[in-house]
């Protein structure tokens, strides 16, 4: 893409970033607002304190709010891979819907092809691996389902943006909660409370809990969402187990 397609509309709400190096994370989100315009002036309200680096309305315009070397509020509190400050190593794109307080709903094929399109520009700059092109239900699975179980991952990936899983026919036999737990963490999820690891949450005679359960449901919302409500079903193991290996993690 070039960069005449963007719409500049600067926002206040903005840092430096606190890690060196280039972002290695994309987070998609949606706005959860009745509008785009609605969204976008909260996004440039300094009293909102949020922001994103860009947002995209259902027609495929995209407009730039903070630049790519700046550190967007988006992310909030959030975890990956054992990070807490997400936003430092981000860029966090932001997509005009609803969401499921207003009346989620499917997102545009405009809307999709200039998420194709930007995310593909910002692939090509910066390192970001294909299994860290995440939801904000991703990193933070207790608080957020955007972008949600309509948005198409699956798409999004045959794309050229994002992973999908490729489960060989003996990837959903038999399992232990424990090992999805491990597996859900190796990955990248936050699967026990306040950012701890399992190791040290079975260590305190902990077992699966509400964060572990969030992080299945974020998991499936992603990458499974026909088995969202199931709770751990073959589908969803041979799902995680291939994501895990494919991505070399």
């Amino acid at each position: 893409m070039s960069i005449r397609d963007l719409i500049p509309h600067p926002s206040p709400n903005h840092g430096p970033r606190r890690i060196e190096g280039p972002p290695d994370m994309l987070v998609i989100h949606y706005t959860g607002m009745q509008d785009g315009p609605s969204a976008l002036a909260r996004m440039c309200d300094p009293a909102a304190q949020v922001s994103a680096h860009y947002m995209i309305e259902e027609d495929g315009r995209i407009f730039q709010l903070v630049p790519d070397d700046r550190r967007a509020w988006h992310a909030g509190a959030s975890r990956w891979a054992g990070e807490s400050d997400i936003n430092s190593r981000s860029l966090g794109i932001e997509l005009v819907n609803p969401g499921h307080e207003w009346g989620y709903r499917p997102f545009p094929e405009a809307q999709m092809r200039a998420l194709v399109n930007l995310a593909t520009h910002l692939l090509s700059l910066y390192p970001i691996p294909a299994h860290r092109v995440l939801g904000h239900s991703d990193i933070a699975p207790s608080r957020k389902q955007d972008p949600g179980e309509l948005f198409d991952w699956l798409g999004l990936a045959m794309a050229g943006v994002g992973l999908w899983p490729d489960p060989r026919p003996a990837d959903g036999m038999a399992w232990e909660k424990d090992e999805i737990a491990r597996l859900l963490e190796r990955f990248g999820y936050c699967v026990a409370p306040d950012g701890i690891s399992w190791d040290a949450h079975i260590a305190d005679g902990k077992t699966w809990d509400d964060s572990a359960e969030a992080a299945l449901s974020a998991f499936q919302r992603h990458w499974m969402p026909t088995s969202m409500g199931k709770g751990i079903d073959h589908n969803t193991v041979a799902a995680l187990r291939a994501l895990v290996r494919d991505s070399g993690i």
